[in-house]
């Protein structure tokens, strides 16, 4: 089984190594008190890139997402993302969340301001932007994800899918190297599921490099480049998208015919 998985992840670094790597894990660690739950995950992303984490839960995936963006600090290994060293106690967080953007499952707007000032805040927070060119970017980052005509609306006058849009416009404001997406359409029914997939995968077809957890298989081996399915805390199988039609470990297969 070992071998089997170990040869598995191959491609996905071998791949990362002619092309300008923006992202990479080297045999990081992490647990909550007694749960080990990354053990020695490795994988590296080249710019322009599309990667699809898939698994069970408890696998891994989201933390290992969450990692990136040092919303968690791992135990042990090293993590560089668009040249910053993610493990280093002194990384500079306020650059490094200037280059990677993250998207929650939930929306996390603010009730109280409208759509263009919900992505407003940080350009004009954290970049110095002045007032005009912070709304210039959010009319674009709005016509980008479909919303053009909401600027003026509040998040309850939205429906969840535009508000899941709408934090990813917010996202895109801060002009990004790397976007994350946490299992961002699994509080959506199928319609508005489709209405984010199709947002994200617009933002895959201008060259933008990506990490998604996700538990939408079809999307994933659609739009990826790369699947890295974790079990147990490690990455166990990985491949371009047409793997999960012929997945080489035991482990996968079971996943895969038991859906989630």
């Amino acid at each position: 089984m070992n071998l089997a998985r170990d040869a598995a992840v191959q491609p996905s670094q071998s791949a990362a190594s002619p092309a300008h790597t923006v992202v990479e894990l080297k045999d990081v660690h992490k647990s909550f008190g007694n749960n080990q739950v990354l053990k020695g995950v490795s994988f590296a992303i080249p710019k322009g890139q599309v990667v699809a984490i898939i698994g069970k839960s408890g696998s891994g995936k989201s933390t290992a997402l969450r990692c990136i963006d040092r919303l968690e600090i791992i135990d042990s290994g090293t993590i560089h993302v668009c040249g910053h060293a993610v493990h280093d106690p002194a990384i500079d967080l306020r650059q490094l969340r200037q280059d990677v953007g993250i998207v929650f499952q939930s929306y996390n707007l603010f009730p109280h301001l409208t759509v263009e000032q919900n992505i407003t805040l940080a350009p004009k927070a954290v970049k110095n932007l002045p007032a005009a060119q912070a709304r210039a970017i959010a009319a674009r980052t709005l016509q980008q994800v479909g919303l053009a005509d909401k600027a003026q609306a509040y998040p309850e006058q939205l429906s969840g899918g535009q508000q899941q849009r709408v934090a990813i416009a917010r996202s895109l404001a801060m002009e990004p190297q790397v976007m994350l997406f946490d299992e961002v359409t699994s509080a959506l029914d199928p319609q508005l599921t489709g209405e984010v997939l199709r947002v994200i995968e617009s933002l895959a077809q201008g060259g933008m490099t990506m990490v998604l957890v996700t538990h939408e298989m079809e999307f994933a081996a659609r739009v990826a480049d790369t699947v890295i399915y974790m079990h147990e805390g490690k990455v166990w199988e990985t491949g371009p998208g047409d793997m999960l039609k012929n997945p080489q470990t035991a482990e996968l297969r079971d996943f895969l015919s038991h859906g989630l």
